[in-house]
């Protein structure tokens, strides 16, 4: 088929291209996961290992990275959910932009204050930077949309936030701390146009 000159090809809507980008990079987790159990590759010894040099290849490594089958079906699920509704909340660019941040604190935070001789993986660092990003969003940028959201996200996933504290010495609650705060700092610098909006609009109004 051809598209007559002059006619703008039809984009896919928001909620469908985020569905395809965070539905491609869980099944890319699934990939990495089945490679390392069919070489083994021990992948896992690539995570992040506070302060030491190999350890900083870990920040870029370790958000991808699981110890087990269990390890990752657990992530699955809310890394879908919370996932596309970043993405698709969001934009597909401003998503990417958030997940970029979440990821590089999440990582760079764990290095730094985490215990020695731990190895440091798993996309919860992400989802728990996902969850706070939805939560936070709408009070910087006061839009109704983002605060109910951020409501219905929290009534159904608020309960991870306990995560954050140290509990099983298995579970990196460093990642998840540092991912957590890596999604308010996701949530205020991309709320700056919506708040600088507001400043003008009240400044206006003054005057």
């Amino acid at each position: 088929m051809t598209i007559p000159t002059g006619t703008p090809p039809t984009e896919r809507p928001t909620w469908l291209r985020s569905g395809l980008w965070i539905g491609g990079f869980v099944a890319f987790l699934y990939v990495v996961e089945i490679v390392d159990r069919i070489l083994p590759a021990n992948f896992e010894n690539a995570g992040i290992e506070a302060r030491t040099g190999d350890g900083l290849w870990g920040i870029l490594f370790a958000p991808i990275l699981h110890g087990d089958w269990t390890h990752l079906t657990a992530n699955t699920v809310p890394a879908l959910v919370l996932g596309f509704l970043v993405l698709w909340s969001s934009g597909i660019t401003r998503g990417i932009v958030a997940t970029a941040s979440i990821w590089v604190v999440a990582g760079v935070g764990t290095w730094l204050f985490a215990g020695s001789g731990d190895t440091h993986i798993g996309a919860s660092s992400l989802i728990f930077g996902w969850l706070t990003y939805l939560i936070i969003r709408g009070i910087f940028t006061r839009k109704g949309g983002q605060i109910v959201l951020g409501l219905v996200v929290l009534f159904f996933y608020g309960g991870m936030l306990w995560g954050v504290l140290p509990s099983d010495p298995f579970v990196s609650w460093q990642g998840h701390l540092f991912g957590a705060i890596g999604g308010v700092i996701a949530a205020w610098v991309l709320s700056s146009d919506a708040r600088r909006a507001r400043s003008v609009r009240t400044a206006d109004r003054v005057h």
